[in-house]
């Protein structure tokens, strides 16, 4: 296969061309002179033989020839200027890859505005996440094989990690169902009756049935399918309160009146990896952006 005979630079300098409207603003944006911008362009149409710009007043445009063969090469300019930030992210130090563990129960919108945020900052950076369930920490961080974990677990030292949240866990239950119906405050002779909703891992399921009445307790894997089950009536449960607050606005779920103990809280750490430098610049920036979304949140 012969070579190329254009350049990525050369359709580079047509595209800041259009961008900024002539030759002479072009040139003064990639700190050229006006005669290189010039003899760039001479070059790229006189090797295609098609012409690609014209001049409409003061102003160079696209020929309609111009137009679809650099609407063709914008996307090759674009994944080689990214292709170019990788490399200097990485000589920087940036990491390319990043795995976090995630407990199920840590706030989504701080989860995700964290995310982004972070995404903006290291674009060449994929982060790989997983969610787990409190009953999976144990495990989670024995295996040490993630960069960072949000997890009910203390950190064994300040070093590996430190609080970062309380999480609010209300009782609720559907607005039709019996328990809403009874005198308040609720006992837990009331709730005894009715079955509790639960989130567990399969293992934590196993035991539970061992040790518990089958009608005591109903468990599910993941927060939303307590909370649906929760909707529709099957039983009542403890819930995190940034998760059911616009179900509660909506009526689709009511809080429940107990005599004592209306909010339970389950702290989060954030904790580093075990074989993790302490001056790993990409995990520190992850860290230290998701400590600020939780900083920022109302109160």
């Amino acid at each position: 296969m012969p070579l190329p005979q254009t350049t990525l630079e050369q359709w580079f300098v047509l595209q800041t061309v259009i961008e900024k409207g002539g030759y002479a603003q072009a040139a003064v944006h990639l700190h050229r002179s006006q005669s290189s911008v010039s003899y760039a362009l001479s070059s790229l149409q006189l090797r295609l033989d098609l012409p690609l710009l014209e001049i409409v007043g003061r102003r160079a445009v696209l020929t309609e020839q111009g137009q679809a063969l650099l609407a063709q090469a914008q996307p090759l300019i674009a994944a080689f200027t990214q292709l170019e930030q990788r490399a200097a992210g990485l000589k920087g130090g940036v990491r390319t890859q990043l795995s976090l563990v995630v407990d199920s129960v840590f706030p989504k919108r701080q989860l995700f505005s964290a995310l982004k945020i972070f995404q903006q900052q290291f674009a060449q950076t994929q982060v790989h996440l997983t969610e787990i369930l409190r009953t999976e920490s144990a495990r989670q961080l024995s295996e040490r094989a993630a960069d960072l974990y949000i997890t009910t677990l203390a950190p064994e030292d300040a070093q590996s990690g430190r609080w970062l949240l309380d999480v609010d866990f209300i009782p609720v239950a559907s607005c039709e169902h019996a328990l809403l119906q009874l005198h308040a405050p609720l006992s837990a002779t009331d709730l005894a009756r009715y079955p509790l909703i639960t989130i567990a891992d399969r293992d934590a399921q196993r035991q539970e049935k061992r040790r518990l009445d089958p009608a005591a307790s109903w468990t599910f894997t993941t927060v939303e399918a307590a909370l649906d089950a929760i909707c529709v009536g099957v039983g009542y449960g403890w819930m995190p309160l940034e998760r059911v607050k616009s179900a509660l606005e909506s009526g689709a779920l009511c809080r429940l009146p107990l005599a004592a103990g209306t909010v339970r809280q389950t702290p989060l750490y954030l904790t580093f990896g075990a074989d993790l430098d302490a001056h790993d610049r990409t995990v520190n920036a992850l860290a230290h952006i998701v400590r600020q979304e939780i900083a920022a949140m109302p109160s």
